[in-house]
């Protein structure tokens, strides 16, 4: 499995970015998706996860009410909506795949998944 994020960049405080990440290798709709961030100095940390339905999903607490993950099975492709951007969410972020074998089920640990994205940074800064 081969996973290219993409989306980063500079954006103001308050403002909005949409990630997506393509995988490549395999049929998507096997796998159990993710986002991750490392921030410079810190754990790499969950940020959301989304079943392979895209049904059942998970938001960290931090981000809670302002980011959205989301799949599109067809396009091969998931992607994080980041809304009212702060500047602790300034960080790499990371796209990670991992097999599941139900429909439902979403991963929250980054020990869970297998295969991870090269990153993509996010700035947010005035």
């Amino acid at each position: 499995v081969q996973l290219q994020a993409s989306g980063g960049g500079l954006v103001q405080p308050g403002g909005s970015l949409r990630l997506s990440c393509t995988s490549s290798g395999r049929r998507f709709s096997f796998d159990v998706m993710g986002w991750f961030r490392q921030a410079p100095g810190k754990e790499r940390e969950f940020v959301a996860s989304i079943s392979r339905s895209g049904g059942p999903s998970s938001v960290a607490d931090s981000v809670k009410g302002r980011f959205t993950i989301s799949r599109d099975n067809a396009k091969s492709t998931v992607y994080l909506q980041m809304n009212n951007l702060k500047s602790e969410d300034s960080a790499i972020y990371y796209c990670a795949a991992q097999f599941g074998s139900s429909m439902r089920v979403y991963f929250t640990d980054k020990s869970d998944y297998s295969y991870w994205g090269q990153g993509t940074l996010v700035t947010v800064s005035s």
